[in-house]
């Protein structure tokens, strides 16, 4: 018999994520995200339900949530539900259900650091990109010093 365990969420951050690091140096991020369902009830009204959930995420993708997520912000989770399993202190056994994040997509653009000056997800290069001209756009002519700005034959950052 065929199984699927695979979750598609996409919620708000209801806090900042926590950041950890294993003995082995993997990076550990723990996020808290909320999940709305709006839906109308027998008599006509409408009502909200909120779902929180906890999410966990490895490596270099929990750096990159990490580092541009904060609360409030939305995001799209794909990934995989996981039992957690304890005991407490006081000897009871305890559980919960999580989630597992294997892929991950911002819903927005990121914080800007300081103004005019942007982040980008995972580079180092101080989140300049190389302007690109959209379809549609025209060239600029003229640079701020007067000088005549040239197309470049710069090669698309993927």
């Amino acid at each position: 018999m065929a199984t699927l365990n695979r979750v598609y969420l996409i919620g708000n951050l209801t806090r900042d994520p926590e950041v950890r690091t294993t003995p082995s140096g993997t990076c550990i991020c723990r996020l808290g995200l909320a999940v709305t369902r709006q839906f109308r009830n027998a008599d006509g009204s409408s009502r909200e339900e909120v779902l929180f959930i906890e999410v966990d995420s490895f490596g270099r993708q929990a750096e990159t949530i990490a580092r541009y997520m904060t609360k409030g912000r939305p995001i799209l989770i794909e990934g995989r539900l996981r039992l957690d399993q304890w005991e407490s202190q006081n000897g009871e056994k305890r559980s919960r259900v999580m989630v597992v994040a294997e892929n991950f997509q911002f819903l927005t653009a990121p914080n800007r650091q300081q103004e005019g000056e942007g982040q980008s997800y995972g580079r180092d290069d101080g989140g300049r990109r190389p302007q690109q001209q959209r379809k549609g756009d025209r060239p600029p002519s003229r640079a701020e010093d007067g000088e005549i700005e040239e197309e470049g034959d710069e090669e698309i950052p993927f």
